[in-house]
This record gives structure tokens, C-alpha cells and sequence, in this order.
């Protein structure tokens, strides 16, 4: 029986780079079959395609230079297929497994995860945190365990990843490791981007996640009233050790930055403009700018331990399991009944901002969220700020008050 191979080439169309191309992909074609090897590692501008002719069109070098690429890819799959055409094995995959230069199917799926996450590991410290490569990993282990748990199998071959796998792992996700809703979207969505990273590298020629939609709970962020923060702000502390812990708690409460970027902070980030004291910063976790004017508060504290950090660092800060562990210490003897932890300070500061009328977009530049909707998500409404309004507004109502008595008149 004679077989008829051919090679033919489209362009992705749903991913356009910063330079407005495209991933070229590969299709090979076995008697009618037909598989996707995966991206060309050719990008193409759609506009100057011809699926016709799988060449681009025009003469410039770079059109030139494209189409030889292309003839030599075609003239190395046409080689397999004639050094093989004879096998009894020959199938579509063997001959893209062959041409990927792997003795097996191709990249597993699991596999391809690992190769990332060292791509991550390798960028910690250099634009990556630890903690974004930890999140990666615990994603990848929770899907290992569910392909476990599901299917009794170790890995899948990228095709094999569906929309019902990704539902179920969603399911798993909430029930058998008992995330709450939030976190098993957000353990999804790291996921997801080494999904993404995969179709970008011809891994993956379908969308897993297209028919799924995330979503976001809406959660109440706790913080601290004006009366709680005045408890612990006056409180007298018998060790100076839950005297500095409150200290530093209160700054945040007032500049609203985060442990690690308080942990951060030296002498170099106080400047000086127009006579008056900012914070300036990165922060770590988006590294967006974070500037901050600093209040008589927050620079109080800064001046009682000046020159007393034995690392150069603007505050004798602990680790953030100390600071948590002293900060319950706190609560107790001040109180407060709210789970005291370090980042309650910042959730404080945003709401307590908002609450007394700085505007959203002052707010959120100074908690460095790159996104302005994060902020929104501390834009509640106190019961003290509508007292406030309402106060306000009855002042202004006023000069209704005399005409309102003929409504109260036999």
C-alpha cells in the first residue's frame, strides 16, 4: 500500500507577540491523518500568509529568510517519513516523536511542568520570589496527586489534558485537599499559566481552560477600628520585645506596607521632597512603586530605632512567624478579639484611608497594587463613616428645618 505524507503549516491565531506575529504550527498529514507537531519556532505576520502556497508572501530577506526556514523543516520531516515509510510502526506520532528527537511519544505533561518550575527556581531573587516558585510546585504536586487519586496514573501526555480534567482537578482541589473556593481558583489560575507557556511553546495546541471560568469570592478583610489601634498604640508593654513588635505593627498600620517590605526597608528608602519624609520603594511581591508620605506616626517610630539595627535595616523587625506569634500576645492583653496578624496592619491602613476620604487612586499608589480593582476590595463602608456623612449632610439640611416644623403642627 503506498502512502501518501505531506506537511502543511497554520498560523495560531488567538496569541499575537509585542512585534504583531504569530506562532507558526506544524501539521503533518499521514494518508488523510493528520497530527499537530507542535510551533514552527517561527512567528509570521498573518497579514503576509498564504495558506495556499504555506509561504509567506513578498521578497524581502526577512520573507526570504522565513520561507527557507520553513522548505528546511519540510525537507526534514519529508526525510523521516522516506527513511521510515517501509517500518510496519510508522505512524504520525513516531514521526513527530523522531522529529522532536525523543525516543518516546513526546514531552509528557508532567515532565514539561518540571522544566518550568527549574526555569522558576532559577529566577528566584532575579525578578521571582520563593514564594511564587512554592505556589508553582504546590500546584503541580496537588495535580500529580489528583491524576493519582482519579486516574491511577503517574503523568499524561499533553492531549490528553481536557476541559474535564481541568473541571475535576478544579473539584479535587475543593473537596479532597479542602482549599477554600479562593484558593483552589488561585492554585488553578498558577496552574493555568504553565498551560499557557506550554500552547506558547507548542506543547499544547488546545485551549484546557476554554470553557472554564473563574471566580473570586468576595472576602471581608478584616481590620482594626480607631478605638482598637488607640488600645494598642497606649498600651505600656513589660518587655521591650512586644514593645518594639507593637511598634512596628503600628507603622504599617499607618504607611500600610507589607512584612516582607518593611523587612526591606533602609535608610535609602526615607527621601526627602519639599521638605517632607517619603517611603519609597519596590514592592516584592508585584515590584510596583510604592510611595509614601510619611505621617508623625510612622516617623516616630523610625526616629526611636535609629541606629539601633544591627543589619543596616530601618526596623528591628522579626521573622513573620515571631511577629505573628507576639503580635496574639498583644491582642490578648489589649483585648482585641480579632485574629492579630501582620498583615492585618495593612488591610487596617487601606481602610482606614478610604474611610476618612483619601481618594482610591492616592490609596492604592501607595500600597503599590498594580491593579486599581485590588484596592477596591478595601472600599467598604464603616458604620463610624456613614454616621460621619450622615452628620454632614444634616448640617447641610439645615435650612430645611423651619419649614419642616409646619409637618409637625396641629
Amino acid at each position: 500500500m503506498r502512502l501518501i505524507f505531506k506537511v502543511s503549516y497554520y498560523i495560531r491565531t488567538n496569541y499575537v507577540n509585542k512585534e504583531g506575529k504569530s506562532p507558526l504550527m506544524i501539521r503533518i498529514y499521514l494518508n488523510g491523518k493528520m497530527l499537530t507537531v507542535g510551533s514552527a519556532g517561527i512567528n509570521v505576520d498573518k497579514t503576509k500568509w498564504s495558506n495556499e502556497t504555506n509561504r509567506l508572501k513578498g521578497r524581502t530577506s526577512e520573507v526570504l529568510n522565513t520561507n527557507a526556514q520553513i522548505d528546511n523543516i519540510s525537507s526534514d520531516l519529508r526525510n523521516i517519513f522516506l527513511k521510515h515509510q517501509f517500518d510496519k510502526d510508522l505512524t504520525l506520532d513516531k514521526i513527530k516523536s523522531i522529529y522532536l528527537g525523543k525516543n518516546k511519544e513526546c514531552t509528557t505533561f508532567l515532565d514539561f511542568y518540571g522544566k518550568y518550575l527549574e526555569d522558576i527556581k532559577a529566577q528566584v531573587g532575579k525578578g521571582k520570589t520563593l514564594a511564587t516558585y512554592h505556589k508553582y510546585s504546590a500546584a503541580g504536586k496537588h495535580f500529580e496527586n489528583f491524576l493519582k487519586l482519579k486516574y491511577g496514573r503517574k503523568d499524561i501526555m499533553p492531549s490528553e489534558l481536557t476541559h474535564v480534567i481541568i473541571h475535576d482537578f478544579d473539584i479535587y482541589l475543593r473537596t479532597v485537599v479542602s482549599l477554600k473556593p479562593n484558593s483552589a481558583t488561585k492554585t488553578l489560575k498558577f496552574f493555568k499559566t504553565v498551560v499557557i507557556f506550554a500552547q506558547k511553546c507548542g506543547v499544547l495546541t488546545h485551549d484546557p481552560f476554554a470553557q472554564h471560568r473563574f471566580h473570586l469570592e468576595s472576602v471581608d478583610r478584616g481590620f482594626l477600628t480607631d478605638d482598637e489601634i488607640t488600645r494598642i498604640m497606649e498600651k505600656e508593654f513589660s518587655t521591650p520585645r512586644l514593645e518594639s513588635v507593637r511598634d512596628i505593627f503600628i507603622f504599617s498600620c499607618f504607611c500600610g506596607l507589607a512584612y516582607i517590605d518593611v523587612a526591606n526597608l533602609t535608610q535609602d528608602n526615607i527621601v526627602t521632597l519639599d521638605g517632607k519624609k517619603w517611603i519609597m520603594t519596590r514592592r516584592q511581591k508585584t515590584h510596583v512603586e510604592s510611595n509614601i508620605l510619611l505621617l508623625d506616626i510612622p516617623l516616630m517610630i523610625i526616629n526611636k530605632y535609629k541606629g539601633k539595627t544591627k543589619d543596616g535595616k530601618l526596623l528591628p523587625i522579626l521573622s513573620n512567624q515571631k511577629m505573628n506569634a507576639y503580635l496574639k500576645e498583644i491582642a490578648d492583653l489589649c483585648g482585641i478579639k480579632k485574629r492579630l496578624t501582620y498583615h492585618l496592619a495593612r488591610h487596617t491602613f487601606a481602610t482606614m484611608m478610604l474611610s476618612k476620604g483619601v481618594p482610591v487612586e492616592s490609596v492604592s499608589k501607595m500600597l503599590g497594587h498594580a491593579n486599581i480593582k485590588t484596592t477596591q476590595i478595601y472600599a467598604r463602608i464603616t458604620n463610624k463613616k456613614i454616621e460621619h456623612d450622615m452628620m454632614n449632610l444634616s448640617e447641610k439640611l439645615d435650612c430645611f428645618n423651619d419649614a419642616a416644623t409646619h409637618l409637625t403642627s396641629d
